[in-house]
């Protein structure tokens, strides 16, 4: 299977690949992630109106899950484990993913706004690999990540603090981030290209932070 027919099959339910590897092993790795049509297919699955436990994570899993048996590969997710998988690890390999200098990981099109759905692992080495790219953030020269978060929970000054992003969430302030998505997130140039619903933002934010 060829990296163009793995992604005209990836297209129909919205999802997009993001990234390519092979791995130390000799295994080749597909990163699949979310596009901008997955809000709308999503939503209208089973999965979404079912009322259960992680709707998203439970539709990525049987949506990847038939793309990997079409495709010939193996399927694996963020949410498999403990032990969990390398996802970072993988996602930097593949040379489309950085660290900003917040932290977080940017993509050199998604930006901030990253969404990795699952993998595929394949026995060995794709036929074609999608090249590397520079990281967006070296031609970025006012950084506006950095100074994004309203209580500098995201800095390079520190790890990101957990607890002061989601003690800032309860409060009248944190409400934009829950509606709209983690302003530091939106503050990416990058990230302004991508075509997300406030909605799905809002989505996010809840399995992020319950209230």
């Amino acid at each position: 299977m060829t990296l163009d027919g793995i992604a005209k099959l990836a297209d129909p339910p919205g999802l997009i690949v993001m990234g390519t590897a092979t791995l130390d092993d000799g295994r080749g790795l597909v990163l699949i992630g979310a596009g901008a049509g997955l809000w709308p297919v999503f939503t209208a699955s089973a999965e979404y109106g079912d009322g259960q436990v992680d709707p998203l994570d439970r539709w990525s899993k049987r949506v990847i899950g038939a793309l990997a048996v079409e495709v010939g590969a193996d399927a694996a997710y963020p949410s498999d484990g403990p032990p969990y998988l390398p996802f970072i690890a993988w996602a930097l390999k593949t040379g489309r993913f950085f660290q900003s200098p917040t932290g977080m990981m940017v993509h050199d099109t998604a930006g901030l706004m990253i969404s990795i759905r699952g993998a595929l692992l394949f026995d060995t080495p794709l036929i074609s690999q999608m090249p590397s790219k520079p990281s967006p953030c070296n031609s970025c020269a006012d950084t506006p990540c950095v100074s994004a978060c309203p209580v500098g929970a995201l800095s390079t000054d520190h790890a990101y603090d957990v607890p002061k992003c989601k003690g800032f969430l309860d409060t009248a302030e944190g409400e934009d981030c829950m509606a709209q998505g983690c302003r530091v997130r939106r503050a990416c140039p990058v990230s302004e290209q991508v075509d997300r619903a406030p909605a799905q933002s809002a989505f996010h934010m809840k399995a992020f932070h319950p209230q």
